[in-house]
């Protein structure tokens, strides 16, 4: 048996409802969910509500608020804010139209149109390209239109706009996070994101993002390349305390009016700059290389050193050194090697002296005593 209310809504089309309390758009990502949310007004609060699509005859029914959840669809009706939600699940291209958020009444019921748009969740046609080296930094630019000044802007890994935004490792309300910093040049319209101490694991793609009040964020794409020091001059060197050592320093002609760094530290985005100290001197300056001496080495001196000319984030700029300074004393022609030597020799020239002088003296009373006996 029928109820009144069943047969109303088997018989009542789109021909019987009254007109449209307005347009609510709604934008989803394929395999991902959506909310619809349609307020109504005071006095429907016991009324039912549901979504329709197409013409919105009885098989066009999805959901009702008197009926249970499904997979693909779920409703809440919540009646103090007066707001019926409806989650559509694992969307599909095909779930793309026009749809209808309705109370039921007798006579005529009270709708609300909903449009639903579907993309596909990935990004983009264009992908931009951009190559860094290990332990050095990377700048990303991102450009946005005019009207996107004032909008958050965000950047996050991977290619998933669905969730680009809940994931962002950094964004335009806080820009510095670790080793993302974030600037955003208003004028220019281009925000741009900096990576320091690059590793291999950064390699990947990356989502600039612009946040919209209303349709889709937009993107562009970002493929990174994290490459080895593979093209970078990496040298060992040794020295001996109390010597000297000379790092030789070559780069490119085009850097020749640059700043000249040799700086000491396990990465080069932060090494400490040794040019400054007194014991470092400059010298051999050329058109393509310069030379610095370290003076009387000590064992702090060992570690991991940088040099080159230019901006130090360029990282084909740099020659790496390994260097390892030797405390053994048969190595250290030393002032106090020679001293400690002399004494040595004097030790045992004395002690061979005595060893005459005693060698003598027994002589010379087994003699005496020859005599005596005869």
């Amino acid at each position: 048996m029928w109820s009144h209310q069943n047969l109303q809504l088997m018989l009542c089309t789109l021909s019987c409802v009254s007109s449209a309390a307005g347009l609510v758009l709604v934008f989803g990502y394929e395999g991902r969910d959506v909310t619809v949310s349609c307020p109504y007004d005071p006095g429907y609060e016991r009324y039912q509500k549901y979504l329709c699509n197409s013409s919105c005859g009885y098989s066009d029914f999805l959901i009702r608020s008197s009926q249970e959840n499904t997979t693909k669809y779920s409703v809440y009706d919540d009646k103090t804010t007066r707001v019926v939600t409806v989650t559509i699940s694992d969307l599909h291209f095909d779930d793309t139209g026009k749809y209808w958020c309705g109370v039921t009444r007798a006579g005529k019921d009270i709708y609300t149109e909903v449009q639903l748009e579907v993309k596909a969740d990935r990004c983009c046609d264009t992908v931009n390209q951009t190559q860094s080296t290990e332990e050095g930094s990377v700048t990303i630019s991102c450009p946005y239109d005019s009207q996107s000044v004032n909008k958050l802007k965000f950047f996050c890994r991977g290619n998933r706009p669905s969730t680009c935004l809940q994931q962002a490792v950094i964004t335009s309300s806080n820009t510095q996070d670790g080793r993302f910093r974030l600037s955003d040049d208003r004028k220019s319209g281009i925000f741009t994101v900096t990576i320091s101490s690059l590793t291999l694991k950064d390699s990947g793609s990356y989502l600039c993002g612009v946040q919209r009040n209303s349709g889709f964020d937009v993107f562009t794409a970002v493929q990174l390349e994290v490459k080895e020091w593979c093209c970078a001059k990496s040298k060992n060197m040794s020295g001996v305390m109390e010597r000297s050592v000379t790092f030789q320093c070559p780069y490119a002609p085009q850097h020749h009016n640059d700043t000249m760094f040799l700086c000491k530290g396990d990465g080069a985005s932060n090494c400490t700059d040794m040019m400054g100290q007194s014991r470092f001197v400059l010298s051999n300056v050329s058109s393509s290389s310069f030379s610095v001496t370290v003076t009387k080495l000590e064992a702090g001196d060992a570690g991991t050193y940088w040099c080159g000319s230019g901006p130090e984030a360029n990282v084909g700029n740099f020659t790496r050194f390994h260097l390892s300074v030797d405390a053994t004393l048969h190595q250290l022609p030393h002032p106090a090697f020679y001293a400690l030597f002399a004494l040595a020799a004097g030790l045992l020239l004395m002690v061979t002296l005595v060893l005459v002088k005693v060698y003598k003296n027994k002589c010379h009373k087994t003699l005496r005593e020859r005599k005596v006996s005869r």
